[in-house]
């Protein structure tokens, strides 16, 4: 999508491991609310509930959440890079212990941004070797 005003293409999105798939297990109601501030993310914006996560300082990683119903849903994505939107992680929050991301999601979430900046650097060398 063009972005009036400067001359630039929207970033594209990209699902790291399995988020893609995990997100399309969630409710279609949280699907949307995700998918629709993933969209301004790619835009250059942010959606007013995408929030800095705790423990990542200053790496420009944001967490989604949303509830409904049956529970309460987060997305994880980086904007860290300029080359596209990553998407690292997209789960139920089952525990009942605090606000807190469970310990397992945080090192699902540390490992995808590892992979997402290999891939970019992997993506500035194809870009430099042309």
């Amino acid at each position: 999508m063009y972005i009036p005003g400067t001359g630039t293409m929207d970033r594209p999105l990209e699902w790291i491991g399995s988020s893609y798939r995990d997100l399309m297990e969630l409710p279609v109601d949280v699907r949307r609310f995700f998918g629709f501030a993933l969209s301004l993310a790619q835009a250059g914006d942010q959606h007013d509930a995408a929030k800095p996560l705790k423990g990542f300082g200053g790496a420009g990683v944001l967490e989604i959440v949303e509830s409904d119903g049956g529970g309460t849903y987060r997305a994880v994505y980086t904007v860290r890079f300029p080359e596209a939107v990553f998407v690292l992680h997209c789960f139920q929050k089952k525990s009942k212990r605090g606000i807190e991301t469970p310990r397992e999601h945080v090192e699902i979430i540390r490992t995808r941004l590892r992979i997402a900046e290999q891939t970019v650097e992997e993506w500035r060398d194809e870009k430099k070797a042309r």
